[in-house]
């Protein structure tokens, strides 16, 4: 070892051990140390020296520097010719206990260090070493750096024990405040940690959040996927049953062009353009169905007078009575009873009503009315004496292309979009549609809509019905059958 000797303090009085502690904190200090460093350094020191006087009466410290170049370590060489430590290891391992607190200098002395060696046997004395790795902004040391660290302890004179203690109390002082300044900022760092995990554990609840919500996502996909290949089969199967019979009957008569029989190529003719309209209706409800999904359906509200809207669906559906056993009653509205919404639309959804009412009711009647509410929404119900529909159906037939079963369905089969397109109708007005129904009794539907359209940033257009506007056109007796 290349080993460069500093100074030698004899332990035979009790001041001696003051002593070392001095001069430990002392070469610590020409050596480059900070003030944390030094007192750790001198605490570990005392409390060997106090170890090899107390216990062994006396003893030899011994300050060096080890090594020619950095790193150097800063060495300290406490030795005794005691009667040794029978438990060495114990002791290292703080498994040691004794009364007169025998092993803890050691110990804490052992944390203090870089470096820490020691060796004792009964009989035969203790020796420990200390070691510190010099700081690297320190110089290396050298002889002449030596030297020139001799003469510096030459000049200072150790301190007295007095002024020892005040040196002591005043290093205790600052370990102190380091110790509060580190506890600050422990609790600062536990209060930034509990913050973060606060932030943790929102974003956690928001991760878990968007988990839950991209499984809805994919389940709405999944149900679109679903409800797409539906729509395919079903509007390829309606569609395909008029195309069937506009090619079959055209080309019956294609087939026949010199056939003198009129009335039966009227007939086919007949039947081709039935099959024509019902394919337009399809198609023209897809349309609506497929604007209003894409939200490209224009509200054009104006006013409108109840009155001239019965009158104007009381002639269009008198061609469909075919059959003096089912009468169509328009019951008269109030005279004053007038909305501000879209005319077109609100009468699409009352011609779907009218039009399904008269096609599953046999016998009785389909009736025709409408009031206001307190609320400020008109309602308006087709009532019919048909064939009902039983309680599990009732929200399917709002489905798109479902149909219920039966045998005026059979022989009056549609297309299953009327309902599913006026319930969008109304909401698109604002409104909702609801039925209510038995089998063997009738149905009624009941479409209700606020008495004036407001757009969707709440401000609508126009002119408020007046509570006194009489309908222009005449409107029907109450109770009139067409």
């Amino acid at each position: 070892m290349n080993t460069a000797p500093i100074l030698t303090i004899e332990l035979r009085y009790e001041h001696d051990v003051v002593l070392a502690r001095q001069r430990a904190r002392q070469i610590a200090e020409l050596l480059g140390f900070d003030p944390q460093e030094q007192t750790r350094l001198a605490t570990g020191v005392s409390e060997i020296a106090r170890n090899a006087f107390r216990y062994a009466g006396g003893g030899k410290v011994e300050f060096a520097v080890d090594g020619r170049e950095a790193p150097q370590l800063f060495l300290v060489r406490v030795h005794d010719q005691g009667p040794g430590i029978a438990d060495l290891q114990a002791v290292l391992d703080g498994r040691y206990v004794s009364a007169t607190g025998m092993g803890l200098g050691i110990v804490g002395a052992q944390r203090l260090t870089d470096r820490f060696q020691i060796e004792s046997a009964p009989g035969k004395g203790t020796t420990v070493v200390l070691g510190r790795r010099l700081p690297r902004r320190a110089p290396v040391v050298t002889p002449a750096v030596l030297a020139r660290l001799a003469a510096e302890l030459a000049r200072h004179a150790p301190q007295t024990p007095f002024e020892e203690v005040q040196s002591q109390n005043q290093e205790l002082l600052r370990t102190l405040e380091e110790l509060q300044a580190r506890q600050a900022e422990v609790e600062r760092l536990n209060d930034a940690l509990a913050r973060t995990n606060r932030e943790l554990e929102e974003t956690n609840r928001g991760v878990l959040a968007l988990y839950a919500e991209l499984d809805e996502k994919a389940q709405e996909l999944r149900r679109a996927s679903e409800l797409k290949s539906s729509f395919l089969s079903n509007v390829s199967h309606e569609l395909r049953t008029p195309l069937s019979s506009i090619l079959n009957i055209s080309r019956l008569v294609l087939d026949h062009p010199g056939a003198s029989d009129v009335d039966e190529h009227r007939k086919q003719v007949v039947f081709i353009r039935k099959s024509a309209q019902a394919l337009t209706e399809i198609v023209n409800d897809l349309l609506d169905l497929a604007k209003i999904e894409a939200g490209k359906v224009d509200v054009r509200p104006d006013t409108v007078f109840v009155g001239e809207l019965f009158g104007t669906l009381r002639g269009m559906f008198r061609p469909l009575l075919t059959s003096d056993a089912v009468a169509l009653v328009f019951d008269e509205p109030p005279p004053d009873l007038a909305l501000f919404t879209d005319e077109g639309k609100l009468s699409q959804v009352l011609r779907n009503f009218i039009a399904n009412a008269i096609k599953f009711t046999e016998r009785g009647e389909v009736r025709v009315s409408a009031h206001c509410r307190p609320d400020e929404t008109v309602c308006f119900a087709v009532a019919d004496t048909g064939i009902g529909i039983a309680p599990e159906h009732q929200q399917r037939i709002f489905e798109e292309f479902a149909q219920v079963e039966g045998p005026l369905q059979t022989r009056s089969k549609g297309t299953g979009l009327g309902l599913p397109l006026s319930r969008k109708l109304a909401r698109l007005l604002g409104g909702t549609v609801t039925v209510r129904s038995e089998p063997g009794v009738g149905s009624t539907f009941t479409l209700t809509v606020p008495r004036r359209y407001a757009s969707r940033s709440g401000d609508g257009a126009g002119e408020r019905p007046g509570a006194n506007t009489l309908p222009s056109g005449r409107a029907a007796e109450r109770g009139d059958r067409v």
